[in-house]
Order: structure tokens, then sequence, then C-alpha cells
């Protein structure tokens, strides 16, 4: 896989055993009626046949060959489908043969959806620059396309493809067409020592657009789920890492747990306390930015069992600030940790263009006992899942607060906004997670952040290995129903710090509930822990799948302007 980042505005194919089957050209034997050594390829082999034979003859010949094998050639496996759908993305499209613009038209004919139209150049040999390999065509079809060639993937099936893609500039994509016969891709594929190597591999073109993802813009929110647990998965843990790193990066898991002093390592070895570590920015707000952070990097490191303890702040504040704004988050910062009881060690405060608007980046660390230190992976079948307070609280007074003038304007009082913005006062789940560790019978916690309620639980799901089915009446305040009413939102996918996901021990779960409200904790039964894969079930609502949201309701909202 390509190392460096890249963004992809266009598209050029190879043409035969690309966009077609492989198989229909079969060079060994136009070669061999041509009269041209095997080991070469056709076009250098005319080029260098010498004064005694006639090129022109020969190249007309080879037009003949093309013309008969286009004629019976096919599109290749997915070509179509795949093709329509780069035109549904906006990309410039082309293609880069060494065949004949001839033979290329006719094989087109037996496309049934796509034309020579749909692409926005056509580089065949009859074009006067050098072929393949040489990077001439490329470069020469990506300047009809006014693309640059880092913007550009070269798909191939052939080392003539990479060569040449690669010498452009472009990210280059092998297609190796594993479904197609042996004898149908006898050589071509790239790999012989010193030729060089495609950026991508792929079996069949169904499998493009998962590289033209890593080069298409993200929307707002998290990062792909799928993307970032396969990064996670490839990063090495060796037999020391694995002794100190007892919770370590992955989806559902927001908290790193290491032991300082592993055991073997010392006589104080296993019984130093161990270190909750986490990290994360506050980007959908600038209002109370810094007793935000301190609150939701405080809730992660609680879940897993921890006491919070020191926290380190980045503070990137745009440029035009004022020395007061600045200070003022600090103050923030500083207010928010001698409330919960941390101590503000240090961090880092710049002013910069880097950002439109403040972000605060909290790293917090906290300590727990071994004995005492909750894994999702220790979740069982049956256990229950408990949910704290209503869903979207933060959400919803994020709503309240970046779109006044719109909810008033649709019916929202005064009074309504007041008390919705005034919930980023309740986002602290650490009173009731110190309520139910006391408790007992807690197998893990998870607090809801973005994605809202219904990206919580399926990361547990994920983060545990069960089956989460999902049979309660899920709490969603009055209030938060109307404004998402009124701004077309679902409250299962707006972010929802405030809320805490607890998974318990059936025959604690009742006790655990009555305790939680007996302190004034709104708490309520949303579902179970089952065997099977990870999956979510909704029982709560037949007919209706549990969603999933790829970006939070939140930011979809915010780049929509509310409409």
């Amino acid at each position: 896989m390509l190392r460096r980042g890249f963004r992809i505005e266009a598209v050029l194919f190879d043409f035969d055993g690309t966009l077609t089957e492989p198989g229909a050209l079969d060079f060994p034997a136009i070669k061999r009626s041509l009269g041209l050594p095997l080991e070469r390829p056709i076009l250098e082999a005319i080029e260098e046949g010498g004064e005694d034979r006639d090129k022109a003859e020969l190249y007309r010949q080879l037009e003949e060959l093309e013309l008969e094998a286009s004629a019976r050639s096919r599109p290749n496996r997915g070509a179509e489908s795949m093709l329509g759908r780069l035109r549904e993305l906006g990309l410039a499209l082309g293609v880069v043969t060494r065949n004949g613009r001839a033979s290329v038209a006719r094989a087109l004919q037996n496309f049934e959806s796509v034309t020579a139209e749909d692409f926005g150049v056509l580089v065949t040999r009859d074009v006067p620059v050098a072929p393949k390999p040489a990077p001439d065509p490329v470069l020469y079809a990506l300047g009809k396309l006014g693309v640059a060639p880092g913007r550009a993937l070269f798909v191939g099936d052939h080392w003539l493809d990479v060569e040449a893609g690669k010498a452009a500039g472009a990210v280059t994509v092998l297609l190796e067409n594993r479904g197609a016969p042996e004898e149908a891709r006898r050589g071509a594929t790239p790999g012989e020592e010193g030729r060089a190597q495609p950026d991508f591999r792929i079996a069949g073109l169904d499998q493009l657009e998962g590289v033209l993802r890593l080069g298409r813009a993200l929307p707002a929110g998290k990062f792909p789920e799928d993307l970032l647990a396969g990064f996670l998965s490839s990063l090495p843990v060796g037999p020391k890492a694995s002794a100190q790193l007892l919770a370590g990066p992955g989806v559902g898991e927001d908290v790193a747990v290491v032991d300082p002093a592993p055991r073997g390592e010392g006589a104080a070895g296993g019984e130093t306390a161990l270190i909750a570590l986490k990290s994360d920015p506050i980007t959908f707000v600038e209002a109370a930015a810094g007793s935000y952070a301190v609150t939701v990097n405080a809730n992660d490191v609680v879940t897993c069992g921890a006491d919070p303890r020191w926290f380190l702040a980045t503070v990137l504040a745009p440029v035009g600030s004022t020395p007061s704004e600045v200070l003022a988050v600090l103050e923030d910062l500083r207010a928010a940790c001698g409330e919960l009881g941390l101590m503000l060690v240090g961090g880092h405060t710049e002013v910069t263009d880097a950002v439109k608007r403040t972000v605060v980046s909290g790293t917090i660390a906290g300590t727990v006992r071994r004995e005492a230190l909750l894994l999702k992976k220790n979740v069982q079948p049956g256990d229950r899942l408990l949910l704290t307070k209503g869903i979207a609280i933060e959400g919803t007074a994020i709503l309240a607060r970046e779109f006044r003038d719109l909810l008033l304007d649709r019916g929202l009082t005064q009074e309504d906004l007041a008390q919705a913005a005034g919930w980023l006062s309740r986002l602290s789940v650490l009173p009731e997670a110190r309520l139910a560790l006391a408790h007992g019978g807690v197998r893990a916690m998870h607090d809801v952040t973005e994605g809202g309620l219904a990206t919580a639980v399926r990361e547990l799901s994920i983060a545990t290995q069960r089956r989460v089915e999902v049979s309660g009446v899920l709490p969603v305040y009055p209030l938060t129903r109307r404004i998402a009413a009124l701004l077309g939102i679902d409250p299962l996918g707006l972010i929802g710090s405030g809320s805490l996901l607890v998974c318990v021990a059936p025959e604690a779960a009742a006790s655990l509930l009555q305790a939680l409200r007996a302190e004034g904790h709104e708490a309520a039964d949303i579902g179970r822990f089952a065997p099977g894969e990870p999956e979510v079930e909704w029982r709560g609502e037949l007919g209706r799948r549990w969603p999933r949201f790829e970006v939070d309701e939140l930011a979809r909202t915010l780049e929509g302007g509310g409409s």
C-alpha cells in the first residue's frame, strides 16, 4: 500500500485485459504470425526489426489481427458497473493503451453501457507519443484532462502499465484478474527483479473502489471505523510490549492501559498501579471548550475503572484571537480540572492559521488497580446493558446553541432553548460510573460520544466480540425529540456525551438500576449480550434494523446549515 497521502481526481485505464476480459489478444500468437521475437513487446520488436522489414506492413497486419480479436472481446467482469460508479463520483476518465484506435472502438461496441464518449481522453498508439512503459502517454492523457499526475490512478494488468504510471507520478493499481484462466493472463503480472512494483494490487475491478476510497474526500466526523481498525491491527505488539499493554487500540476501545512495571522486571513488578491513558480533541464547539475537553476525556478514562488524575491540554487558537480569549480557555481548563479533582500538569498553547476556531485537544492519565481494571473482553453472554440519562444530551445542547434562531423560527421557545443549551453541564458520567464501580457486578463500561448511541452500541459489540440485543425502551427526552424533528435528525446518531453504557452481570443488573435511581441518576435496561458474531439486533422496534451512521448527525446538520 502507498505510504503517502493522495487525492484522486482522475482514473486512467489500460484497455485490453483491463477493461476487456484478458486473453482476447493472444500476444505470443500475434508475434509468431508477424515473425517477431517472443521475448520482446510487439511495438518495440517492430521498431527494432531493422531495414529489411517493412514496418508499415507489419503495423497494417497488426491492426488486422487486433480488429479480429477486438470483435471477439467482451467487457471485463464488473467493468461497466465500475465505470458507471466512477462517473457518479464525478471523476475524469481516460484510456491509455498500446492498441490502435480502431480496435478500441470495435471492442467498445461489445459494451452495453459504455462508449468512447464516456472517456475524456483516449490515448492509443495513433497518438504521436512514445508508448508505455514510457510515461509520455499517461502525461499526455492527464494533460488533456487537466489533472496533475499525483492526483490520478492508473489501472492496468501488465508491468508496462505499472512502469508507465510510476514514471509519470500517478498512483498505480495492478489488476491481477484472478478470476480469469491462467493462460488468459500469462505475462501480465509484474514482479520480475528490477521492475517497478504497483502501489496497490487488486484481484478484480470490483476492488477498485476500495482503493479510490483512500483518495476521496472524507465528510466531517469520525474516521471510518473499518479503515482505522485495519491500521490499528497492523501495529506491532512484541512479547515485552504485550506484557506492558493491557488494553490497547481498537474499535470501541477508548483507553490504553499500561503496566509501568510489568511482572518479572523487579520486586515491584505487577504491584505498581496501572496507568490509563486517553486523548481526545474538541472540534464541534468553541464555547466552554476547556471544560468540555476535560469532561469527555475523564469520561473515557473512568470507563476502564480508572481514577482520572492528570490532564495535559493542547490549545490551538485561530489567528486574530486576543490574549483574553486564549486565557479564558486556559482558565476554563483549570476550573474544570479542579471540579473533577484532576491536576492540570501541562500542554501546549499556540495561535495558528491551521484552525478556524479554537481547538482543544486533551490528554488525560489516571490510575487503576489491576484487580479493578475493566476490560470489554470480559463481557459474557447474558450480561445486561444499562444506559444512564437520556440519549443525545450533548448533541441536543450543541444544536440549541448553534441553531438558536432557526429553532425559534420553527416554534421552540426561549425557555426550551435555554434548557437544552444548559445540558452541556450534564456531560460528566463520573458520578454514575463511580457508583456502578462501587456497587459491583460491572464487567465493562462505554461512554456514548460521536455517532450517538447507535455507534456506541455497535462499537461495544465489536470490542466485546458479542452480539447485542437491544430490546428495552430507549430513553429520549421530549425536548431532544422536538429539536431532532425540527432539524430532520435521528437522535440515535447524534453525539451523546453524558450517557454511559454499563455492561453488568445479570444477577447484579436490577440492584444496580435501583442504586443508580436512588442517587438521582436516570438509568434504563436497554438490552443484553448474546452468543454469536458481533452485530446489533434491534428487538425494540419490529421491522427496523439498528441504524448505522457514517457521519454523526450533528456534523451532517452543521455542514448543511440545518436545512
